[in-house]
């Protein structure tokens, strides 16, 4: 543990002596280290390959889920999807500097808020690798110095891909410091980073809620949480039967280790009334296993749900559905079961999904669309850190903006208060 110590205090005075440049640094700087860092990584990606099939040797080992290793799995087309993550955010406006707002007082003062860096964030993950680029390239994007510590089943990929990140930053002048990953395995490093306040400004945990719960109980730095993806879909009596269709499936099936995958469908009476089960039946034909309440136990294939199955995560091709009387009901269940991560409604009917707008607080709502959308990505973020459940500073996709404070710049010509 003194090692861990040493070398946790070693990394966080280099990533504070970092951080002061960051705050200093142009946007082209900033441009050409992710420039540099996406074309070192493809440059390398035969290597990281290599380094990820150690990873995923070391999952099947450990006995990982086909979910868990399918989020920790690297093959060409992904690494190219990290390259164009990195890219995607280079392109983005640089936040630093921009004036949020500027007033002129009665007494002289003009005062504006002006976005600035955080500082130093630790980012900790779990199983994905891209997340060491995504969260190197936000970070840098926002004048952050960063301090990485992934999942140890993905602790070569991760370390493969920081040291193409590190190329890129040196390349373009700045300090290779400026992204620093936690080189051991051992969780001692983690308790460390959790209570280094004299060098951390920010703690984000990605993971599941076992990881997000060590973070938030034992932290003494402030956390941006990314708590689980208890995702449900709701399909109102109004709504479309082929837009339901194509929503839900994709919803659940297109991939379902992430945050984003529909993990509980809630289905209105009076649509079932209407449209029968087809939906259901599609999720079953789909390899899905379906774990139902009393109403959808008589459709062949279907399981009694458990008391536990409603408010999982489950992150695999599983899904829980329930019947409700209306939409009254459809929000106090979807409010006793969810994360506030994720929600959606499938209606035609606009002031049905305005109300469903209303009265759910989760970070993300969505209306005919699929909630495999809750990404930073698509949200035109160039790539995000996680979505943050919590109600302080960020909430939903953290991109690079939300990884910004503010400072007041005052002016005036000589003002003297009375």
């Amino acid at each position: 543990m003194k090692n861990i110590e040493s070398l946790m205090n070693e990394i966080g005075e280099k990533a504070r002596q970092a951080s002061r440049i960051l705050a200093t640094i142009s946007a082209e700087r900033k441009y050409a280290a992710l420039i540099g860092a996406a074309e070192e990584i493809w440059k390398t990606r035969s290597h990281i390959i290599a380094e990820n099939q150690k990873d995923m040797e070391y999952g099947r080992e450990k006995g990982l889920s086909d979910a868990m290793m399918d989020r920790l799995m690297l093959d060409e087309d992904r690494i190219r999807g990290v390259v164009d993550g990195l890219r995607a955010v280079a392109e983005l406006r640089d936040p630093i500097g921009e004036v949020m707002s500027e007033w002129k007082q009665p007494t002289g003062l003009n005062i504006k808020r002006v976005r600035t860096p955080l500082g130093v964030i630790g980012v900790i993950f779990e199983s994905r690798p891209n997340v060491t680029a995504d969260a190197a390239a936000l970070c840098l994007k926002s004048g952050n110095a960063s301090i990485l510590r992934g999942g140890s089943e993905s602790f070569h990929s991760s370390t493969a891909i920081h040291a193409a990140i590190v190329r890129g930053l040196v390349m373009a002048g700045l300090p290779a410091e400026s992204v620093q990953i936690i080189p051991t395995r051992d969780r001692a490093a983690v308790q460390k980073l959790l209570t280094m306040v004299e060098h951390v400004d920010v703690i984000v945990p990605r993971g599941g809620k076992g990881l997000v719960g060590l973070v938030q109980r034992e932290a003494r730095v402030p956390v941006f949480a990314h708590l689980e993806g208890i995702v449900h879909l709701y399909i109102d009596q109004d709504a479309d039967p082929q837009k339901a269709l194509d929503v839900v499936i994709n919803a659940k099936t297109r991939r379902t280790g992430i945050c984003g995958a529909l993990e509980c469908l809630v289905v209105d009476k009076a649509y079932r009334a209407k449209h029968g089960d087809d939906v259901v039946k599609a999720l079953l034909k789909a390899g899905v296993e379906v774990r139902g309440d009393a109403a959808h136990q008589s459709i062949e294939g279907v399981i009694a749900a458990k008391d536990d199955d409603w408010g999982c995560e489950f992150l695999d091709k599983i899904i829980a559905v329930r019947e409700v009387s209306d939409m009254n009901e459809a929000i106090e269940f979807i409010q006793n079961n969810h994360s506030q991560h994720t929600d959606g409604i499938i209606t035609e009917n606009a002031e049905t999904a305005a109300k469903f707008f209303t009265d759910l607080d989760s970070a993300i709502l969505m209306w005919n669309t699929s909630t495999q959308f809750a990404d930073g990505g698509e949200f035109g973020m160039g790539a995000e850190i996680g979505i943050a459940t919590g109600k302080l500073h960020a909430r939903g996709p953290v991109g690079a903006t939300q990884l910004t404070s503010f400072k007041y710049l005052v002016e005036s010509d000589g003002a003297v208060r009375a």
